[in-house]
């Protein structure tokens, strides 16, 4: 009898000794999830692959972005960070739709404090619009070229009638994104998995521009578009714990694993595309950026400028079309515009031949084409040089480097609308815009 009652004795007590691991072990998680929450520690994924784009923002997600700044971010149901727009346009309304990438986007700051908001409130001032509304509407989103921009445009901007068009072109890395053969040239010159290769491109074929989507066909894509892992995202989005782990893997890789095969942790490697967020494109752009000032880039460059170009004019066709206007704006890079012109001085060194000679070539496109071009690309430097201030940067990034911070945005938003301003009365009535 006691016997037999022995290996029952043994298996109450394994039994009671797993239970109690276990529950030690959910415990201990349960407190570490609260404490991540009270501290306010969370990871949010903020994007998810696209068919048509690569990537796109997941619609209504919210949280905290600490890596650059600091700010409480929501997405609209389209996947903007915007709030909701009707698309019905109001009556009596004048309606501008933004593109560009990740400084359009702003992540790195309030919504209010983004380029967006601050265009819109300067321009319920505006004279010249006395007794209409104005409403801005961000499609900005992180990482995008101008080809993706232009896809944008077409699957999701016309469908709220925008009056007036406005492409947002950085130097910093757009002729890169445009082009899968600088693209491809700085996946073999890094460390970079070819992630950055998950998007589309246009082609040129017998004159006609057409979209190359054969990144659909990529095993990264393809896995995280999986059913489960949209189902982990879910899990994600309601676990500090797990959002923790994502940052930390992606941030310190373990020793042994093969950078060209590693997980693109739950969606946030199309940041790899922004010039501020991943290490090695920083060193492939500070290897290249002469090349982007420099009126005798090489053919590879050239060729990434003449595809630009072509972009940029369907966008502009694609409005005259519409019965739209359209403009470019020319954003800032931070060497551009750093307070400190010794700073530039001695990147001279390396061949740069114009610090504005991306902005020339944009506006003599828009002069031989017709479209309105406002480059900020001086006013900025006259402005930080003058006021001894940075324009990019945060408090808790490199002084001077990386996006826009509040007051960038607060004087490119007043020039883009001061620039409006003026040529409202032209808009307004429909006629030929001044270039």
């Amino acid at each position: 009898m006691a016997t037999s009652s022995l290996p029952l004795k043994r298996w109450v007590a394994v039994t009671l000794t797993l239970a109690l691991l276990l529950g030690g072990l959910v415990l201990g998680l349960a407190v570490v999830e609260i404490g991540l929450r009270i501290a306010g520690i969370e990871y949010k994924t903020f994007y998810t692959f696209d068919e048509h784009r690569g990537w796109a923002g997941r619609p209504y997600t919210a949280g905290w972005v600490h890596d650059e700044g600091e700010a409480y971010i929501q997405y609209n149901s389209l996947g903007f960070h915007d709030r909701e727009h009707s698309q019905v346009k109001p009556q009596n309304t004048i309606r501008i739709a933004l593109l560009g990438d990740s400084f359009i986007e702003a992540r790195q700051v309030p919504q209010a404090q983004g380029i967006a908001a601050v265009i819109e409130r300067e321009l319920k001032n505006c004279p010249t619009l006395a007794g209409r509304d104005v409403e801005v509407m961000n499609f900005g989103v992180n990482g995008y070229g101008t080809d993706q921009e232009l896809i944008t445009l077409q699957e999701k901007v016309w469908n709220y009638s925008p009056d007036l068009l406005l492409l947002n072109f950085y130097p910093g890395n757009d002729l890169i994104n445009n082009s899968r053969t600088l693209t491809e040239k700085m996946v073999s010159q890094s460390a970079m998995d070819n992630s950055a290769l998950m998007k589309p491109y246009f082609v040129d074929r017998d004159g006609d521009w057409v979209v190359d989507d054969s990144f659909v066909n990529m095993d990264i894509y393809r896995s995280q578009k999986s059913w489960w892992h949209q189902a982990y995202l879910q899990v994600q989005d309601r676990l500090r714990i797990l959002q923790l782990l994502k940052q930390a893997k992606y941030a310190l890789p373990l020793p042994h694993q093969d950078n060209k095969k590693q997980d693109l942790q739950l969606a946030t490697k199309p940041a790899i595309l922004s010039p501020f967020t991943d290490p090695e494109w920083q060193n492939f752009l500070k290897q290249t950026e002469w090349l982007i000032y420099n009126t005798a880039t090489d053919s590879e460059w050239q060729q990434a400028w003449q595809q630009t170009e072509g972009l940029i004019r369907l966008m502009h066709n694609e409005t005259i079309t519409k019965k739209a206007k359209f403009a470019v704006v020319t954003l800032t890079t931070p060497l551009q515009v750093n307070p400190d012109p010794g700073v530039r001085d001695h990147q001279e060194i390396s061949g740069i031949t114009d610090w504005f000679y991306p902005e020339k070539r944009i506006a003599a496109l828009g002069e031989r084409e017709g479209f309105t071009t406002i480059n900020l690309g001086e006013y900025f430097q006259a402005y930080a040089k003058q006021n001894n201030v940075c324009l990019h940067g945060f408090d808790n990034t490199f002084r001077c480097d990386g996006h826009w911070n509040t007051l960038g945005h607060q004087l490119a938003g007043k020039i883009v609308a001061k620039t409006l301003c003026r040529q409202f009365v032209i808009l307004a009535k429909g006629e030929k815009q001044a270039t």
